[in-house]
């Protein structure tokens, strides 16, 4: 069996070291050739091999972390050896008995807006418990002018010590018990070998606790006296736990919006479609429409699924799509893209794809993949955040020890350290820098028709210094027409010599050769069948007509059948000069005419070209066309470097050779004799409307026929890698400060102790500023 693929959610992790835990886990399965969980996203891509692994042990292995393995609904169809069955029942039966638990994207969003609501809910509660405790403990310590603060004298500590201490342990037990997530997590985390961000949390907290109920304890039996009211940290604890909370939630609600862009899409389809029964017209719901169905939509109403129009014109918004704000025409034959707005025809459309299969469905797998892998920059910062935790525990309990031993200090000092340095450290803020930003850049990328395929695609793009074009249906608009037939005898005339070659070329499928037998049928000329057709790649074809022997085709094919071409050669070479494809036509032996077909440039090409240049970007069009032609169409362009006459399977070599002289290179193309190319390229970028093979071998996909977007790819490329970065830099950065700041570094040198409570801020604000940055990027103009 072939290796499967899997993605599927996980519940439960809060910090990126939660993350490393759970695919270090999975990784070390036997059969798991790839594994990658992405903190932002909540989700985990497997790589594996069925016959070694199953998905029960993969599920298996996520659990022994403490966490929860989700697997949408849609994936379950593609798990053939999950699922073998037929029954729905039965699959999700199985999906429950490997360990999986099913949810629809549906469920899985109400269940985030519940969590996100819970969140604010404890934040709100914890907050209206955590102002009064620490109103009460820090406000007979605020100096004048502005203090003390008043309180009333059954808990002031100068006459009811014991009622100071208890009133605090009344308000920060109900804290301690809203923020149980981070006792039980961290306790799960600990005894899973994984310690994470909640492990400090829950530590730092108990810590404080423990000690300021030790000191209640020696108050209420007498054994201390009322200097001791200082000695009581239930604030520290309690504000801890309402900061973090907070910091959470707008951590949470931030990374929802960087994945708005999917919610966009999947939100693109209607939920409901009219079709045409015997019956007459029925509406039923989205999911139930099949392929061949009579679909019929009104002006002003969305198309419900990819087909062929069957009746009636139009003209359709297809801009959520491809980002092309103008209407296309549509008639009878042509194709219509689910998600598309009908804006003022009455159509009929015939469904030819539906579910996954659709264009939406594929553009929405793609940009969630893109954001479920990692990009090779994050392997850093997820390595660091691997090995962070336990450093971190480390850290402050040596800190504490070194300032009770050698500083001389009590245990209320070595108290603070301790908890200072575990609230302060965040591992959350070096996790999320690279996938949030991923998530945000690829998000960007899909409003405006730019399908980027992975997080790597997106991080190497910026590297490009050299863009290679395929000539046909790239810079130009691949609809070539006949401009000129010029005859070398007398022997046949003009109509004749269209009428042989629109026979041969019938079957050949080729661009150009489809131009003359649109030309043909345009002009009422006769085809003839065709007895024998040989193709020959990058050269030309061969067939026998009414028992004549045809060849049509480039120079190549006329000298290797060793036909004079001496006689039509400043025929062609006066087409190649206009920018125009000569094709050289023999009949039984000699050549009759030359055939000149032009390709128009589009119209942004030469822009696009333009932008590369600006952006310091060398630009190389690679063709199967003579030089002449390919040189006249790379100079209204403005293209640097023409490569003609390259035959389909030489195209490679061309990227490898400029990849031998150092460049990073992409190449754009849309057609089946590009893939190899693409393939080979460090970045592939297929046009959307090319095909299929094209597009698989690709690894950005522009949804718009426009090379425009190619320099807009590069560009987000390059603003992604600059947040990237900067995430990064705030995240080592706040770290490396922050912790030898909260082990009293500061205080060496008679500067400050950083206050518990303080610590707790600046770690919330920390991760909350690398989402809100990575957020910047949907506010980028491309």
């Amino acid at each position: 069996m072939s290796t499967k693929e899997l993605t599927f959610r996980i519940d439960g992790m809060h910090c990126a070291a939660c993350a490393m835990g759970s695919e270090k886990a999975i990784s070390k399965l036997d059969g798991v050739e790839e594994a990658s969980v992405n903190i932002a996203t909540e989700k985990a891509f497997v790589k594996y091999d069925p016959e070694k692994v199953s998905i029960e042990e993969i599920a298996k292995s996520v659990k022994s972390k403490g966490f929860t393995p989700i697997i949408n609904k849609s994936e379950i169809e593609k798990q053939s050896v999950i699922i073998n069955k037929i029954d729905s029942d039965k699959k999700n039966d199985e999906i429950e008995n490997s360990g999986f638990i099913s949810q629809t994207d549906e469920e899985r969003r109400l269940s985030k807006e519940k969590e996100i609501h819970d969140m604010f809910t404890k934040f709100v509660v914890t907050m209206c418990l955590a102002i009064p405790l620490f109103y009460i403990a820090m406000g007979p310590m605020v100096p004048s002018p502005i203090g003390p603060w008043p309180l009333p004298d059954i808990i002031s500590p100068s006459t009811h010590l014991l009622n100071y201490a208890i009133i605090q342990i009344i308000l920060v037990v109900p804290i301690m018990i809203i923020g149980k997530h981070f006792y039980i997590n961290g306790t799960k985390a600990i005894l899973t070998k994984s310690p994470n961000m909640d492990t400090l949390v829950a530590v730092g907290t108990l810590a404080a606790f423990v000690y300021s109920l030790y000191t209640t304890i020696q108050i209420a039996t007498g054994t201390v006296g009322h200097s001791h009211h200082h000695q009581l940290y239930f604030e520290s604890a309690g504000i801890i736990i309402a900061l973090v909370s907070l910091g959470k939630y707008f951590e949470t609600k931030s990374k929802g919006k960087t994945s708005e862009a999917i919610k966009k899409l999947i939100g693109l389809q209607p939920n409901t479609a009219v079709i045409e029964t015997e019956d007459g017209e029925k509406e039923v719901h989205i999911d139930t429409i099949k392929i061949g169905d009579i679909v019929i939509v009104k002006p002003g109403e969305k198309i419900p699924s990819d087909g062929i129009v069957t009746y009636g014109n139009t003209y359709v918004d297809e801009s959520m799509i491809t980002g092309e704000s103008v209407p296309v025409a549509k008639k009878e034959g042509d194709s219509v893209t689910g998600a598309s707005l009908n804006k003022n025809g009455f159509i009929k459309i015939r469904i030819e794809k539906t579910g996954e299969n659709t264009v939406l469905s594929q553009i929405i797998k793609l940009v969630e993949d893109a954001q479920s892998r990692k990009a090779p920059i994050a392997k850093l910062a997820d390595t660091v955040a691997g090995y962070f935790v336990p450093t971190v525990m480390t850290i402050a309990l040596i800190s504490a020890i070194l300032w009770y031993f050698i500083g001389g200090k009590d245990i209320v000092f070595c108290l603070t350290i301790f908890v200072s340095v575990l609230v302060i450290a965040c591992p959350c803020a070096l996790g999320l820098a690279t996938p949030t930003a991923i998530m945000a850049g690829t998000g960007k990328g899909a409003e405006n028709g730019i399908l980027i395929k992975g997080g790597d695609s997106l991080e190497s793009a910026y590297k490009i210094d050299t863009v290679v074009f395929d000539k046909t249906g790239t810079i130009t608009e691949g609809k070539p027409e006949v401009t000129d037939v010029l005859l070398n005898s007398d022997k046949f005339n003009k109509e004749e010599i269209i009428s042989f070659t629109a026979s041969a070329e019938k079957v050949s499928e080729h661009p150009l050769g489809e131009a003359i037998v649109r030309y043909a049928e345009e002009n009422k000329i006769e085809i003839f069948a065709t007895e024998e057709f040989e193709n020959i790649p990058g050269k030309g074809i061969k067939a026998l007509i009414n028992g004549n022997s045809i060849i049509i085709g480039n120079k190549k094919i006329i000298l290797s059948e060793n036909i004079d071409i001496n006689d039509s050669e400043e025929k062609a070479s006066l087409l190649s000069k206009q920018g125009k494809t000569p094709m050289y036509v023999a009949i039984n032996g000699n050549i009759e005419a030359v055939v000149g077909v032009a390709d128009v440039v589009k119209e942004t090409s030469k822009e696009a070209v333009e932008k590369l240049q600006a952006m310091n970007i060398k630009t190389v069009m690679l063709t199967g066309d003579n030089e002449k032609t390919a040189q006249a169409i790379a100079k209204s362009v403005g293209i640097d470097t023409v490569v003609s006459d390259v035959l389909p399977e030489e195209k490679a070599k061309v990227i490898k050779n400029l990849q031998d002289e150092g460049r990073f290179v992409a190449m754009v193309g849309d057609g089946i004799n590009d893939a190899p190319a693409l393939a080979k390229a460090n970045i592939g970028i297929a046009i959307g409307n090319g095909t299929d093979i094209a597009i698989e071998s690709a690894d950005i996909v522009l949804m718009r026929n426009s090379i425009l977007d190619v320099p807009k790819a590069i560009k987000l490329s390059r603003e992604t890698i600059k947040n990237i970065k900067q995430n990064l830099f705030w995240a080592f950065g706040y770290n490396t400060i922050g912790i030898p700041v909260a082990a009293g570094l500061l205080y060496i040198f008679g500067g400050p102790l950083l206050n518990p409570m303080i610590a707790a801020a600046a770690m919330s604000l920390s991760s909350v500023s690398v989402v809100s940055n990575a957020l910047r990027l949907k506010t980028i103009k491309l």
